[in-house]
């Protein structure tokens, strides 16, 4: 779970690294499991917000290439109605 060595590492065992150094999880007092706990909570957490953002900077993106594919397209039919206009002025 955790990656660097001073952050929280759990085996299946019930052992945990912490700071470098391992701890049976048995061994632990109740204040110790809480703060365990929540930063397993917490890890989850992280996971998910990074899971979430990932989905909406595609979805941002996405957008973002809709509007400038519509501003292009709304700007060539302007620029086409305006060829329109200057050949039939010129044809009068």
């Amino acid at each position: 779970m955790g990656r660097s060595k001073r952050g929280l590492k759990l085996t299946k065992e019930n052992i945990f690294t912490l700071d470098g150094n391992s701890y049976k999880e048995e061994d632990l007092d109740n204040k110790q499991k809480y703060l365990i706990n929540q930063i397993k909570d917490l890890q989850a957490k992280s996971a998910s917000l990074r899971f979430q953002l990932d989905q909406v900077s595609v979805a941002q993106s996405s957008f973002t290439n809709s509007l400038i594919a519509s501003l292009k397209e709304k700007m060539e039919s302007i620029e086409n109605a305006e060829d329109n206009d200057n050949g039939s002025q010129i044809a009068n």
